[in-house]
């Protein structure tokens, strides 16, 4: 006796008529017909009586509709039971990020998405403002964060934080002096460690330079926060980073500083996180940017929050 034939026969018995049946398992109803006269056939018993259009169970009708419930419980039950041993179904997160961002502001962040979504597999992909833009648009990226803030159609952009610039200075140098106030002249002739061009920190450098007419001993020219970390020691140098890299265990296993300067509080900027208005079917989207919106707004533990 077939499995799919008993649901059939249960599913007739449960509508009591062969019309709301057919309608039902998407069948004719001829074909729903034709199905119990098979099962009636296999069984060599009738399993309805009819009279005029009304269907009743004869007593071994009724006997095979409990076998039928209790083997769809059974089946039920099973299914459940294995249920653990299955492999878990993985969704797929795609995030883009500048390379700064990606050094900046997602590890945090990442790391707390994971967390709660274990099961999900996260793939990156970094470029350009523009480029992310483009990608997220075109439903080709689920979720983008970019540091600055835009106005385009068919796009959400999310304040996430306040970010700007902070001067950061080996411990012993002359900058580094308690009590002194540092200005933008300071700077002139001074060996800085510069981040490379092209990248929107870089940009956000150079305006600050220009509006003060500020004339660095640029030394090297770096496409890494970490490598210019490490190396302000070595070069006694000097270096304008982001806020949201400047961890105080950072500055302090590389025994640097922060300097306050009153004038870098005027390259403020906002992360963003952008995701589409109506993101493709299937996508997380929506999920995703609401979780990374609460993340943002409840905890302490991400740099750059003011």
């Amino acid at each position: 006796m077939l499995n799919e034939d008993l649901k059939v026969f249960a599913t007739v018995v449960e509508q009591s008529s062969l019309n709301r049946a057919s309608k039902l398992l998407n069948l004719s109803q001829p074909a729903l017909s034709r199905k119990i006269a098979k099962l009636e056939e296999e069984l060599g018993v009738s399993l309805f009586t009819r009279k005029g259009k009304r269907l009743e169970l004869t007593e071994t009708g009724q006997a095979a509709y409990t076998y039928a419930v209790e083997q769809q419980q059974r089946h039920n039950q099973f299914m459940q039971s294995i249920s653990r041993f299955r492999a878990p179904v993985r969704t797929v997160a795609t995030v883009g990020a500048s390379l700064t961002t990606i050094q900046t502001t997602l590890p945090p962040l990442i790391e707390a998405l994971m967390d709660k979504y274990p099961e999900t597999e996260l793939k990156l992909v970094t470029g350009k403002t523009h480029e992310i833009v483009s990608q997220v648009k075109e439903n080709k990226l689920d979720l983008g964060v970019i540091a600055s803030a835009i106005a385009e159609p068919g796009l959400q952009c999310i304040p996430l934080f306040q970010d700007h610039l902070m001067l950061v200075v080996p411990r012993r140098h002359n900058l580094a002096r308690f009590g002194r106030t540092v200005t933008m002249t300071d700077l002139n002739s001074l060996p800085m460690i510069t981040f490379s061009k092209g990248t929107w920190y870089r940009r956000l450098v150079d305006e600050v330079f220009s509006k003060y007419a500020v004339m660095p001993d640029t030394r090297m020219e770096i496409d890494s926060f970490e490598a210019i970390v490490r190396l302000l020691p070595i070069c006694k140098a000097a270096a304008l980073l982001p806020r949201s890299y400047l961890r105080p265990q950072l500055l302090r296993d590389n025994e640097l500083i922060s300097v306050p300067m009153k004038e870098l509080g005027e390259t403020r900027r906002a992360t963003c996180l952008i995701y589409p208005v109506q993101p493709d079917s299937g996508s997380q989207a929506l999920e995703w940017a609401a979780e990374i919106k609460d993340l943002f707004r409840s905890s302490l533990s991400f740099p750059g929050r003011e």
